[in-house]
């Protein structure tokens, strides 16, 4: 089955289907239909992804939810025939193709129709015909239809589309202003007797030309708290001013969360200087004022070894690699990094050695470090087993410069051959782990990257949510771990993308998609003794690349959409700013209708932001508190800026 057939059905499942919809025939026209025919050839990434699309002309592919509801709401049978007006790209249309008897559909825009027409014919619809005219005045000459769907909303139901109706027919319309409409279904039930029921909330484009794209999902019912102030004043009134990031004041604004056992910063990219600049201020204070002893990364386990042996004032390992060399290596080679690890190091030096904060990597990618940092530890203590794990490991050892390979095999040959070889060697080394010295706990923590890689870069290829958990159900495991390897009065803080540390059951990623994240985890785990604090910006210059492995640019970030969180938080005019949800109720009331955020990764990509870097959350349930930044830039890569004629004590592991 290939990939696209794979997401049409996790589509099929999890938005459909899980939502009610269960008539068999309408749920085989969607696993039909290939969704991705229908948009634009850069938008094709996104094609089952649970919103709406730009297909141009200001018009848009609705989410194929909605598609479905008006389908199920016109009772459509396989002898009827069907008034589709707005055919748009022409995605509805073959879908109901593959239900009636007979579609027609108009579409004002002659080139939006043209390009429908041929898609509907590449796929050999022969039932469906897409005419170019105004759906005001239906289509008489084909009169009469069993049902008739609008894809557009209006204030008053034309009557033509009304007379067209055959007796028991439906019309599935949105009607009311451009800011609400409700989805509603008039049938006729005589030559001169209709009956009106709604629906539900929706929001279309006008049915003539108008100034307001269509939203393409399901209105949200406004929860907002009774108030004189608009969102933006009650933010300006109730957030609280930070100082800037370089003054001792800043970070202390965060010590409210310093009784926390895990406090989660966040960020909403990869590579904006000022949030990890900010998470610094936060990280050195917390380490040295509050006790802090693990600072634990979105980065990979053997990589961030290398810092935690300078922190610590450990020898170089001699058989690692660079660290921190796999894309995107900004992330933790930038020119924030050198001075955090060196006050880190002057922290540690006044603390004993149970005391010092450490550095380490959550991540599973980097299995090829991993793999040698094992081999190593055991030849230096059980030459006997590194002759084992070495055998165990074989079946990995062509792929380990290129995981991802291994991924691509597995999945042809069925099985993963590797799997239980490498989760025995894992189970061995932690098994013995806590009860022995560090050095086996590195190993066995390496040894957890391997079995949780093996089965990450197997899995990844049939793409939906497994591979995503996995990852992050490894992140919290490490965590667990560090905290129990620590000792009782270990606290942790964590650094990574709001995607991750924001709970996933307040955003699509959880309410859609079911996948879950760190964040969702250690709240499941530790309750109130986890602070999840997220980050954000309106507008400014990021740190990112275009496509994946590709060269790191410096991008211009678009100013916020109006319809996001961001947006808010800009217009209230106050930055830096700290929302604490818990601290105000009111605020988190206000702000508990579901927007958009802004998530920017290591891909950048402006031209396609609404649907490459936006999704639906509920802000004061995704984070404890929210810290904000209007204007942010780049983050600098170290390599552009490596200092020389240091002391190899003073550089390492930048001097290496």
């Amino acid at each position: 089955m290939d990939n696209a057939q794979n997401r049409r059905n996790r589509m099929v499942e999890s938005q459909i289907e899980a939502r009610g919809i269960t008539d068999p025939d309408i749920l085989d026209a969607f696993r039909t239909v290939p969704r991705e025919n229908f948009v634009p050839d850069n938008l094709s990434e996104f094609a089952y992804d649970d919103g709406p699309l730009p297909i141009g002309d200001d018009q848009t592919i609705s989410q194929p939810y909605i598609v479905a509801s008006m389908i199920e709401a016109a009772e459509i049978e396989p002898s009827d025939r069907v008034l589709e007006v707005g055919a748009g790209s022409g995605y509805a249309a073959a879908v109901m193709s593959r239900i009636a008897e007979e579609i027609f559909a108009v579409e004002r825009f002659e080139k939006l129709a043209r390009t429908a027409r041929e898609r509907i014919s590449a796929l050999g619809y022969d039932n469906c015909t897409i005419i170019t005219g105004d759906g005001m005045q239906g289509l008489e000459e084909e009169a009469p239809f069993d049902a008739i769907l609008v894809a557009a909303r209006i204030e008053d139901v034309p009557a033509a589309l009304k007379q067209q109706l055959a007796i028991g027919g439906r019309l599935i319309i949105p009607v009311g202003d451009e800011d609400l409409q409700q989805l509603t279904c008039i049938t006729r039930k005589q030559t001169d007797e209709w009956e009106t029921r709604e629906i539900a909330p929706v929001r279309f484009v006008p049915l003539l030309p108008g100034s307001v794209a269509e939203d393409g999902s399901r209105a949200a019912s406004n929860h907002e708290a009774s108030s004189s102030l608009t969102t933006p004043e009650l933010l300006a009134e109730t957030g609280e001013q930070l100082k800037g990031i370089d003054d001792a004041g800043f970070a202390a604004a965060f010590d409210r969360f310093a009784d926390r056992r895990v406090v989660m910063l966040g960020e909403a990219s990869h590579g904006t200087e000022e949030f990890y600049r900010a998470r610094a201020a936060i990280t050195r204070r917390f380490v040295e004022k509050h006790g802090f002893t693990i600072v634990a990364v979105e980065g990979d386990w053997p990589d961030a070894a290398a810092y935690d042996r300078l922190i610590r004032n450990k020898p170089a390992s001699r058989r690692s690699r660079q660290p921190f060399q796999r894309f995107p290596t900004w992330m933790w080679r930038n020119t924030v990094m050198p001075g955090l690890l060196r006050d880190l190091k002057a922290v540690n030096a006044e603390k004993s050695p149970e005391m010092q904060a450490g550095f380490y990597g959550l991540d599973i990618y980097n299995m090829h470090a991993s793999i040698n940092a094992i081999l190593a530890y055991l030849d230096e203590n059980d030459p006997e087993a590194a002759e084992v794990a070495r055998e165990r490991y074989g079946c990995l050892t062509p792929w380990q410069a290129d995981p991802a390979t291994y991924g691509r095999a597995a999945m042809r040959s069925g099985f993963a051959e590797c799997e239980q070889p490498v989760i025995e060697q894992c189970r061995e080394l932690l098994e013995k782990a806590l009860e022995m010295d560090g050095a086996s706990f590195d190993a066995a923590m390496n040894a957890r990257l391997v079995a949780s890689a093996e089965r990450y870069y197997r899995i990844m290829y049939y793409g939906g949510a497994e591979s995503w958990n996995l990852r992050d159900s490894h992140m919290a495991e490490t965590l667990e771990y560090l905290l129990q390897q620590r000792g009782p009065g270990a606290k942790a803080l964590v650094w990574a993308h709001n995607s991750h540390i924001g709970d996933a059951r307040a955003t699509e990623m959880g309410r859609v998609r079911s996948e879950h994240n760190i964040g969702q985890l250690a709240r499941e785990k530790w309750g109130d003794e986890v602070a999840l604090i997220g980050f954000g910006t309106h507008d400014g210059t990021v740190t990112a690349a275009s496509d994946w492995d590709g060269e790191h640019e410096t991008m211009t970030v678009n100013p916020s959409r109006r319809d996001s969180y961001e947006r808010l938080c800009h217009d209230s005019g106050k930055s830096p700013m700290l929302l604490d949800f818990k601290a105000a109720s009111v605020v988190a009331q206000r702000l508990a209708k579901p927007r958009l955020e802004r998530f920017i990764g290591v891909i950048y990509r402006p031209e396609t932001e609404r649907w490459s870097h936006y999704a639906e959350a509920v802000l004061p349930q995704q984070f404890d508190a929210y810290c904000w930044f209007d204007r942010t830039r780049a983050l600098q890569p170290l390599a552009e800026y490596e200092p020389r004629g240091e002391s190899a004590d003073d550089l390492y592991p930048f001097g290496l």
